[in-house]
């Protein structure tokens, strides 16, 4: 039976090759473009992306986050595509690295997510990596495909065809 890490792991794996192709078509020259007043700036948002998975090392190498602190974790955009595919591929090998060398045991301990200081969550490790990484990278991903569509680039397929690559 495959351990709690081994299986975020491969749903690591599987949700990095859309998340790829998906900051491989991110255009340059547009890091200010919104698509509302109330929208965060293309560049922001693939940058957020991009970095995400770093996410799972610092939840399970470190019991807190404060997301309003400066440091490793606040997003920053990217000048190109390729830096901003850099961003991603030492996000990625951040969270291969901690889930490897974890155990289960660690994954059931309480992590903390704080904003200025206060307790935003606490929940298990397992849960937090999920809801707060996973998921949560896979919402801000598909607000990066309308971007992309706004802007008439060709949204790749992430868990089936879309409209512009049918595959049939």
């Amino acid at each position: 039976m495959p351990t709690i890490a081994e299986l975020l792991l491969a749903e690591l794996e599987r949700e990095a090759i859309g998340t790829r192709r998906m900051l491989e078509r991110v255009p340059e020259g547009k890091d200010d473009w919104k698509p509302h007043p109330k929208s965060m700036p293309l560049g922001y948002l693939a940058a957020l992306v991009a970095t995400m998975p770093g996410w799972v090392a610092a939840m399970i190498n470190q019991d807190e986050l404060d997301v309003t602190a400066a440091g490793e974790h606040q997003t920053r955009s990217a000048s190109t595509n390729r830096e901003l595919l850099q961003k991603f591929d030492k996000a990625l090998d951040q969270a291969r690295a901690a889930l490897s060398a974890t155990t289960d045991e660690h994954l059931m301990t309480s992590w903390r997510m704080l904003a200025q200081g206060h307790v935003v969550s606490e929940q298990p490790r397992y849960v937090a990596i999920r809801d707060g990484a996973l998921n949560h990278l896979a919402h801000h991903r598909g607000q990066l495909t309308v971007y992309l569509r706004l802007n008439e680039i060709p949204v790749p397929s992430l868990y089936g065809p879309t409209a512009d690559e049918r595959g049939f």
